[in-house]
């Protein structure tokens, strides 16, 4: 089935890491960063975004058993990366398999959680 190869999967495993408390935001992999950097800019054009999307990589098993996520996440500071980590990791293969279940397509899913980096907090004056 295809829709589990689109955005829409990807999508889902976004929304899922970072709706996760001390997940600052995800952080797109280097062909996006590139891509982002190349793009032309204007004197008035809005600024390029990169969607949250590009911080999870989502590939099949190379024996076509199931699924690989990877998520690149920034946390938060003052809170414990390997917490966070584990809560990411557990949130978006929840909502993976979720997801393929309800597009009739119920397969195994790994999930890596990489950290790349600690955002400072930014506290109201």
């Amino acid at each position: 089935m295809t829709v589990t190869g689109t955005p829409a999967l990807l999508g889902a495993a976004a929304e899922a890491a970072l709706a996760v408390p001390g997940v600052a935001g995800l952080q797109p992999r280097l062909g996006h960063r590139l891509a982002a950097a190349a793009a032309p800019t204007r004197a008035n054009a809005t600024p390029h975004r990169t969607p949250p999307e590009a911080g999870v990589r989502a590939d099949r098993a190379p024996d076509g058993s199931g699924w690989h996520i990877e998520v690149r996440c920034v946390m938060t500071e003052g809170r414990r990366a390997l917490d966070i980590a584990r809560n990411v990791h557990d949130r978006v293969a929840a909502t993976v398999m979720a997801h393929l279940a309800a597009h009739g397509a119920a397969e195994p899913v790994t999930v890596a959680v990489t950290v790349t980096g600690i955002a400072a907090r930014r506290d109201a004056a």
